[in-house]
């Protein structure tokens, strides 16, 4: 492979046949091999973390969630199959049946075939057509292709229900990296994070397939008997918090259930264990901010705890206590994988906990205040992404005042 690489090279370096197509080339070689470039002239302090490695350990400290999306997505399923409901009349139950395993939310493999069958062609349509939105960028710009497409190709799925059709995939993942990122000049210089903005987008732009209680479970749920829905836990919350704190219905309501995974949701949002398995990753690799996560966890313990205090007879989403708030929605998804983004996270390390804690306030207040819209985590990390070089601006001006300071003394 080597050889063909260094064979092909002169076709597409400057002055070459397919010298435009440079950066596809480029991507291709820097992926498999380690690129060649080494410094010619005096000492360089280089870190061995580059942005390939950077975000291939954020790939790795996904997988927990892909897998468990993938068993998550058709346990639900099979569950409501179980309960009363129809499976849904679509190619994706067809193929599934094909294999013969049958609807049985006790068999490990069925429910694991069931949900990549409804997973795999969402990132499939998301790798495709975002990285070549990416590509054509590169190609015009003359810019090499970054791996940052890697990790944003991924976690858009993840936040996606196992139902939204495969053209809105391709039309929101179209959005988010165009006006999320390439506006903005590209890699390392959008202001929002663009997975976050292409799932903003599917949610205003059609409320319908992503939103309310039929989307979250591949299965239609018309025929269950009353009081049975695939609604999601916040959903549920905000109707009455004591449904899912203190009773066994439809689906489940225990803690430990909701902190497992084993609830509606999206597809890779749903199990904190599966994400603290990734933090644990990114804080031991330092991809990830401890700071920033700490931040998250501190204003949504500050909020929780104000809102308890206050009580409310008209909305029950006062009384929902912390322990909850960090399990549901996408609180632990959004707190390790969204709010540490690099490049649209501060970057000052009192302004990550600053920038965290604000994040952690905000979407128990959307949750809280906005009982409409329960889940809170996607606009409050989008918020703070605005607010992200405001909080830098002062801490680093903060520091250019104090060495002035010591240098004036």
């Amino acid at each position: 492979m080597r050889k063909l690489l260094d064979k092909l090279a002169h076709s597409f370096e400057k002055g070459g046949k397919h010298e435009k197509l440079y950066p596809l080339y480029e991507a291709a070689d820097t992926f498999l091999y380690t690129p060649p470039d080494v410094a010619k002239r005096d000492s360089h302090v280089r870190d061995a973390l580059d942005l390939k490695r950077m975000m291939t350990t954020v790939v790795i400290a996904l997988i927990p969630c892909v897998l468990f999306a993938m068993y998550n997505t058709g346990l639900q399923a099979h569950l409501m199959i179980a309960k009363g409901a129809a499976p849904l009349d679509n190619w994706q139950t067809a193929l599934f049946q094909m294999f013969g395993l049958g609807f049985d939310p006790a068999s490990l493999l069925a429910c694991f075939l069931h949900g990549a069958i409804y997973f795999l062609p969402v990132y499939a349509i998301t790798m495709a057509i975002g990285g070549n939105c990416e590509a054509i960028f590169s190609v015009v710009r003359k810019h090499e292709i970054n791996e940052g497409f890697l990790v944003t190709g991924l976690l858009f799925p993840l936040t996606l229900p196992p139902t939204i059709p495969l053209w809105q995939v391709a039309l929101g993942i179209a959005f988010g990296v165009v006006i999320g990122k390439e506006v903005f000049g590209g890699t390392g210089m959008n202001v929002l994070n663009p997975a976050l903005t292409a799932r903003a987008f599917l949610f205003f732009a059609y409320p319908a397939q992503i939103s309310g209680d039929q989307p979250w479970v591949a299965a239609n749920l018309s025929a269950l008997p009353q009081g049975v829905s695939g609604a999601t836990a916040l959903a549920r919350a905000a109707v009455d918090p004591g449904v899912v704190m203190n009773q066994t219905g439809g689906w489940t309501s225990t803690w430990w259930d909701a902190f497992i995974g084993t609830i509606p949701g999206s597809m890779g949002e749903t199990s904190t264990l599966a994400c603290l398995i990734g933090a644990a990753v990114l804080i031991i690799t330092r991809v990830g901010s401890w700071r920033t996560m700490l931040g998250v966890v501190l204003g949504t313990l500050a909020l929780s705890s104000l809102f308890n205090a206050i009580g409310s007879q008209t909305n029950q989403l006062f009384n929902l206590p912390f322990e909850w708030h960090i399990v549901l929605g996408g609180w632990a998804f959004g707190t390790v994988f969204m709010a540490t983004d690099p490049v649209s996270s501060a970057f000052t390390d009192t302004g990550k906990l600053i920038y965290g804690f604000g994040i952690g306030a905000l979407v128990v207040l959307v949750r809280v205040v906005n009982p409409a819209y329960p889940e809170g985590m996607m606009l409050a990390i989008l918020f703070m992404n605005m607010f992200a070089p405001l909080i830098d601006h002062f801490f680093v001006q903060a520091n250019i005042k104090r060495r002035l300071a010591r240098h004036g003394a």
